[in-house]
Order: structure tokens, then sequence, then C-alpha cells
């Protein structure tokens, strides 16, 4: 291609004058050469291409040829020339390429890189909310602007860069190991401290070992940033699942990156053209329409962006896949967790050394017990997390003020940060100490839930589905339960959310709690809401515990008998929403005409892997799904916490649950899942204890008849 004189061709419609010419010298090769004539903005342009294969004198006379027939030029290639071995020098010798004439504007799309960039970041968080939260971001190369990383910083701390010159901080390669992470701090420390001669020469080595923290980073990481020849130099076989930012992806590129297992390719490039063109060519563009002969700013790119239309491109080459990370925090229940333990359990075992194991281990740092991975939506959107284990038991942290346990918690949101989660949910007791996760909340960097939302949703979905299934209660055609049901715990924080929900689900609600004031409130709260709810209080079961169909148990009792299993009714369903249980193998024993469940766990969509939490496989507390949720929804707040579940807040976890595939996991007791054999077991137990009672004779089921102990 040459030169040519400038076009008089008659204008397209829209468009502002003569056709301008804008021309890319570029040191990559010429397999990519164009030369067409495009409308853009409101302007007709000739733009062409031409590749030098690094021959930089061959761009300085191209360079020269062009300026005095072209209205810009861009000057581009050097890091990609360098990276298919076109080009040997240092990308500093574009400067003397640039440099070669003053008759034109020749750019290097340096300005325009700074805008679509951070656009291009930006526009990912606003149309994917959180999705740049705390995100694992690996910064490859040195073409990404400052600009980019000072926003990227906005959202996340957990950026590695391989440029040993713009690191920050501890490398995350590193930073979760204590030993590594202050060893790897103290060489961060005194390197910035080193003189810069010192840094140059030991740029080399140290740009190895840069190099290699990232390359380690990049296997966890969620995030890839880079130029696409930096991307190929860094040299990342799988990168499944992951984003990549980088620029000028044209369909060659995308297939290669679709074939890697990119998830969410963010090019900062736009393409308006049936060719690539380059960031620095549209900055040459916009430069090509000035005509008062100003230096081009900021406001001139803006403008001819807007007027052009022009954006940076987010491409699913595999289909959408969304994929977000949380944390949730779990804890041994009893002393019986740490007899399990293969480093614990012998200790635990000696006479004695139980409690001291116990008293011990309360003491120790949060750390991982199981990565959960293989979570995926039907809408394709994909979850993976961390179960970060505290070591108090509920002993242990009754037996200490709340701070304690605080503190714990807060270091668990430290580490769930430093592994990208951008949901951490509370378990078992964590959430019901102290004010049930408010000040935890507070003090986190990161949102937090309790999970009672969906705890409360998922206790009276089981209920309601064993009800059905024990067929024995009557169960209108809306499924309102046409009798009676009582919630032990009424004044805690899922009693009270489960009340308002029965208080919609059945004839007559009873809540129960030695908290007479707050019973008194919530009462006046459900029958405000709901002028048609008959609901009484009481500080005990007491005798109206033999009138029920449906009894929750929902205290935070620890271990405490909470109620008189003797005298509950025969076909009764008793859900333990309790942790730990306030429901013991004993008591449920003696009445196989009772039907006793644990709260509704829940099934996860997609094939998970989790290490055994005491569950059938892929099975989750609810508590924990509702974290799962959050993050399949991309809803990085803090969701439920306080002992005031909203109402509101239930109904949308378990809408937001049902979209993302979860399921009623099978119902299950005290020693394991219901088969239909055990419900049509405990539904004759109950019948022939009613027939029993009617008779006269005794009320706690037939002679001989099988426990739930056995048949569970």
């Amino acid at each position: 291609m040459t030169p040519r004189q400038p076009s008089t061709t008659r204008r397209r419609k829209g468009s502002t004058g003569r056709r301008l010419t804008v021309v890319n010298i570029t040191l990559q090769s010429e397999e990519w050469d164009y030369d067409k004539e495009v409308s853009l903005g409101g302007h007709d342009f000739r733009i062409v291409r031409i590749g030098t294969r690094g021959d930089i004198e061959r761009a300085e006379e191209l360079v020269w040829q062009w300026s005095l027939t072209s209205d810009a030029i861009a000057v581009t290639g050097a890091r990609e020339a360098k990276a298919r071995g076109l080009f040997s020098g240092n990308p500093s010798e574009l400067k003397a390429v640039r440099d070669t004439t003053a008759r034109v504007p020749v750019r290097d799309g340096a300005m325009l890189a700074d805008i679509l960039q951070e656009w291009a970041v930006r526009r990912v968080q606003a149309e994917l909310p959180g999705y740049f939260s705390n995100a694992r971001v690996v910064v490859v190369g040195n073409a990404t602007r400052e600009r980019t990383l000072t926003v990227l910083r906005e959202f996340t701390a957990n950026i590695d860069i391989e440029d040993p010159d713009k690191r920050v901080g501890t490398p995350l390669a590193v930073g979760l190991n204590p030993v590594t992470s202050r060893a790897a701090a103290a060489g961060m420390v005194a390197w910035d401290l080193a003189p810069d001669v010192v840094k140059k020469a030991a740029h080399g080595p140290a740009a190895w070992v840069s190099g290699q923290f990232a390359h380690q980073a990049a296997e966890f990481a969620d995030v890839i940033v880079g130029s696409y020849a930096d991307l190929v130099r860094f040299g990342l076989p799988d990168l499944t699942g992951k984003a990549v930012l980088t620029n000028a992806v044209s369909e060659e590129r995308l297939a290669a990156l679709a074939a890697k297992g990119v998830s969410l390719v963010i090019d900062a490039t736009p393409e308006p053209f049936d060719v690539m063109v380059v960031t620095a060519m549209f900055e040459a563009m916009a430069a090509a329409t000035i005509t008062d002969g100003h230096e081009l700013t900021t406001d001139d790119l803006v403008t001819f962006l807007e007027a052009a239309e022009l954006e940076p491109r987010l491409l699913w080459p595999n289909g959408f896949n969304r994929r977000s990370r949380f944390a949730f925090v779990i804890h041994p229940l009893s002393t019986e967790y740490f007899k399990k333990q293969p480093a614990l359990g012998q200790l635990a075992e000696l006479p004695g050394m139980g409690r001291v194991v116990e008293k011990s281990a309360a003491y120790m740092p949060p750390f991982v017990y199981s990565r959960v991975s293989g979570i995926v939506s039907p809408d394709g959107s994909e979850a993976e997390g961390w179960l970060i284990t505290v070591g108090g038991t509920p002993k242990e942290m009754l037996a200490h003020p709340p701070e304690f346990t605080y503190s714990r918690l807060l270091e668990a949101a430290d580490l769930a940060k430093q592994l990208g989660a951008q949901v951490m949910g509370l378990g078992a007791f964590t959430k019901v100490v102290g004010d049930a996760g408010v000040t935890v909340s507070k003090r986190a960097t990161i949102p937090i839930t309790t999970g009672n939302s969906y705890s409360a949703s998922g206790a009276l979905w089981a209920a309601h589905e064993a009800i059905r299934r024990l067929g024995i209660a009557q169960v209108d055609d809306e499924g309102r339960l046409r009798g009676k049901a009582m919630v032990v715990g009424g004044s805690g924080a899922i009693g009270a959310a489960c009340a308002r929900l029965l208080a919609h689900a059945a004839d007559e609600v009873w809540l129960v709690s030695p908290e007479t004031a707050k019973l008194i409130t919530i009462k006046a709260e459900i029958e405000a809401e709901n002028p048609r709810a008959t609901v009484h209080i009481a500080t005990a079961p007491g005798d109206a515990l033999g009138e029920m169909d449906l009894i929750v148990t929902a205290t935070s009792a620890a271990g405490t008998k909470v109620l008189d299993i003797m005298a509950v009714k025969p076909g009764c369903v008793i859900t333990d929403v309790a942790r730990p249980l306030d429901m013991s193998a004993e008591d449920v024993a003696k009445r196989p005409d009772v039907l006793v469940i644990e709260s509704g766990e829940v099934e996860l969509p997609g094939d998970v892997h989790m290490r055994d939490i005491g569950l059938p496989p892929g099975v989750a507390y609810a508590c924990l799904a509702e974290t799962i949720v959050l993050a399949l929804e991309g809803r990085f707040e803090t969701f439920t916490v306080g002992r005031n579940i909203e109402w509101r807040k239930v109904r949308e976890i378990y809408r937001l649950g049902l979209k993302h595939g979860m399921k009623l996991a099978t119902i299950s007791g005290i020693n394991g899942p219901f088969s239909d054999e055990d419900f049509a077991r405990v539904r004759a137990a109950a019948l022939a204890a009613r027939a029993g009672q009617s008779d006269g004779t005794e009320s706690t089921g037939p002679t001989g008849a099988t426990t739930q102990e056995e048949t569970a």
C-alpha cells in the first residue's frame, strides 16, 4: 500500500467533510493489513494498516511517507511483535518512530486506552453488579494502564501484578500462609526501599520471581488482565471459568480464548468494522477530526466516542457463565467432633482431655475446612466457595463474652476476603451469639448473612412436605394446615420468622418463649400484618403441646430440654431448626408415632464437591444455601442479620432459591433420611396410638412399634 492524495470523493450522508486518511504503522506482521473506506461518528475515513515485521527503520520511513498525505498516524505493535519473535528491541524505541514527523498527529493510543480500560471495568461492574468485588486479579505484562489498576483497586485488594515495578504489597500466591506472608512482606518492603540503581541491576531476577508469583496466583485467579500479546507470552494453559480483560480481540483470538475455557472476555477495544482496529487507530481517527490544530484532549476523545457510539465489548465465548464466590463459617457442635479428627482424636479420648481440647480449640485461628465447587444454576451462573472453621463449640462460645466470638468471625471474614469471597454466611451457633451477626456485619470487610431467612423458609418447606407425606393432619387445597402449630423459641430470629409464615399457613399459632415482652411485640406485629391470624403466646409449651399438629423448635438452648415429647399428639410433625438440635436421639426414640425431622436441608444444583458436613452429598443446611443463593444471584450484600427477620426477605430468598435450582432435600431425622417406608411406619403407629387413645389405652404407640431410631 502506498500513500495517495487526499480523497475528494463525495461525502456520505452524515459526514462532516472530506474523507480523512488514518494509517496504522505497526511492528507486527502484514497478515492483518487492510485498506478500507469506512464511516464513523459522522466522518468518512480511509483506514490503512501496514505491518513491518519488527523493522524499526521501515516503520520510520513509512511514517514519514504517509505524513505527506494522511491526516493522522497510529504507531503500534512493539509488544505484540516482541511476543511473536518479530522484534528484539525495546518497546520504548517506538518513540523515535513517532517523532519522525510533526506534520500530522502521531498517536500511540495511551490516552484512549486509559478511558476505554476504565470504562470496560466500570461497565462490567454496572451490568454485572459486584463482578469485580473482591475478585482475585492477576495483571500480566506492563501494558495495563495505571489508571485501570486504580479503578480495580476500588473493588478489590486481591491484585497480583507480574511487573515487579508495579507490584504493591504481599503476593497473593503466598499471602494466605502466615510464615510465607511475613517473609514476602519483608521482602517487598526491602524492594520498595532499595535505590533505583539497585532495582535496575536486580530487575531481571526480580522480574523472574515476580512472574513465578503471578503464575501461581493466576491458577486461582478470577480475572486476568493484559494485552493479548502478554497473555500469549505469559502462557496460561487453562482459563476455565475466568474473565479476561484485554484489547483488540479478533474472531481468531476469541476462538482461542474460548478453547481455553474463558468465561467472559472484556474487550476494551470497540470493533465497529469487519477488520480489527486497535485503540491507537481510534485515537488517531479522533485526532484527524480536529480542524483548529489544537492538541487532542480527553474531552475530544469522549466526544468522538459518543458520536461514534463506541464502547467496550462483553463477550461470552462459551455462553453466559458468571462465577461468584462465597464463604461460610462452621464450627464443631460438641467434643465428639474432635474425637473424629486424626490430629486430636487420640488426645481427646484420654480421660479428662476432652474438655482441655475443647477449650484450647476455641482459641485456634480460623482455617479452611473445605473448598466447595460444582454449583451451577439453571441460568448458567456458578458459585464456588470455602467452608471456614472456627474452633469454638457452643459451650465455649457461651462461656466467653460475645466479643470473643466476634473476633474469631472477623478473622474468618479477613481470610474469606483473601480467598476472594464476595459474601460470607454464619453457620450454627456463630449466628446466635451476641446480636446475631449485626456487629460482625458492621465490622467485617465483606457482606455478612446469617442465613436465617432461608432457614425459616426451609424449615416450613420441609414441615409442609412432611405433613403432606404423613397424610394425617388436614391440609386444604391451598396448602393451609387446618390445625394448630407451635413455635418453641418464638422470640428468636428464626422462630419469629417461622411464626409469621405459619400465621398465613395454619389455623392457629402458638409462640413459646420465656421472653414474654418480645412475644407480645411479635404477636402484635403478626396480627397487624395478618388480621385473620389467631396467635397465642406462652412462656412454656404447657397443656397446649398435646393439641399441636406441627411444632417448630428454634431455640438456642444448646442441649437443654425444650419440650416433653411424651405430651405430643400422635402424628405430630416436629421440625427441629436449632443447631445444636433441640431434640435428643433418646427423646425421639420414645415416640415412634411422632415424626421428628431436622430443618429443611437444601439440595444444591450441579455436581457439587464438598467435604463431609454431616449431610448427604450435594446437600447443604439452609443457612449455607442462603449464602450460595446470594452468590449465584450476584447479591453481595448483608442480607439477613439480627433477630428480626423480614418476612419480605424470607419470601425473596425462597423465590431466588427456586430460580437457581434449589430443591428440598430428602427429609431427614436424627439418624438420617426418611424413606417412604419410614413415613408409612410412623403413620401406622400414629393412627394406632390415636385409636388406642379413643379406647383409653396408652397414647405413646402400640406395643412393639418400631422406633424412629431404628427406622431412620
